[in-house]
């Protein structure tokens, strides 16, 4: 993805005013069916807001505005403590109609759900996107994008779809599902345990809400496509489970139903604490050590 400045698009700034901001670019996203001329607009607002400006930007979805919210930073914001966390926000985006929203763990995960977002925008069949995104620096070379074309559109179909495998074990006893920014503790927690003689496969979810409706399509209570569940969790890897996010933990325990096998839940239910990232990953049981302990005790 390569931004170029052109006369042709407009950045405004509103400053401390998210109701002013969901309520201008709900209006912009219905430009589509009112005057027959598509608009993109992409609002960013601070995390923690982003409930603060849910209820006009709900209504304006409604309305038939389709656009694109972007929260960041998200999770637990460590220099601040208190409140002023957005630990909730995952439950907006599995819940809120007519909206898909992603949390990207890799810059190429940002750039495929975006431009997949900008795609759904501004026609009969669109919808509005949310992404949850975090500043917290993370290893790109994680991402272990595959160079082959065909591999790398097929990864990029998964990002888009709800999620992708990032480590198989040849024999796995455990699989650890991460999102966002907590896919390093998830990638160390899955080499320790290698280290203790415990295989862990890795994936990482970029939608829940998108594996939710599939996993309701395959029950036949909607019409969404499922192929993604085969390739995310195939019924003959079926171990027992840790789910671990920057969010409310319950955001990703309905995994574990997908195959039926026992599972645990990390994430943040608690009002938030100053400190290092690491020490609030750790108050919070969502660091490495927990997920290794989180997975032991599954497996227990």
């Amino acid at each position: 993805m390569h931004w170029r400045e052109k006369p042709t698009g407009q950045h405004m700034e509103l400053g401390i005013a998210e109701t002013n901001l969901v309520g201008l670019i709900g209006e912009l996203g219905a430009t589509w069916s009112r005057w027959g001329e598509p608009l993109f607009p992409i609002g960013v607002m601070y995390g923690p807001f982003v409930e603060r400006a849910l209820e006009p930007w709900s209504y304006g979805i409604y309305a038939g505005g389709q656009s694109i919210l972007v929260g960041t930073p998200s999770g637990s914001l460590a220099t601040e403590g208190g409140a002023h966390q957005s630990i909730k926000t995952p439950s907006i985006g599995l819940e809120q109609p007519g909206c898909i929203s992603y949390e990207p763990a890799f810059g190429i995960d940002v750039e495929w759900t975006l431009l997949a977002s900008i795609g759904r925008l501004g026609r009969p069949d669109g919808t509005s996107a949310y992404l949850r995104l975090s500043t917290r620096p993370v290893d790109q070379s994680l991402a272990d994008v595959p160079e082959d074309p065909a591999a790398r559109e097929r990864r990029r179909r998964q990002v888009v779809a709800g999620g992708y495998p990032l480590v198989r074990r040849e024999n796995p006893a455990v699989t650890i599902v991460g999102m966002g920014a907590l896919i390093p503790e998830a990638l160390a927690a899955a080499e320790r345990l290698e280290q203790v003689g415990v295989s862990a496969d890795v994936l990482c979810v970029t939608s829940p809400g998108l594996l939710f409706e599939a996993v309701q399509a395959r029950r036949g209570q909607g019409s969404g496509p499922t192929w993604i569940l085969d390739q995310l969790l195939p019924a003959d890897r079926a171990t027992p489970m840790v789910t671990v996010l920057d969010g409310h933990p319950h955001t990703l325990a309905f995994l574990g139903g997908v195959n039926r096998v026992s599972s645990i839940s990390l994430g943040v239910s608690q009002f938030g604490q100053v400190g290092s990232l690491e020490d609030v990953y750790r108050h919070h049981g969502i660091d490495a050590d927990s997920i290794v302990r989180a997975a032991l005790d599954a497996l227990a």
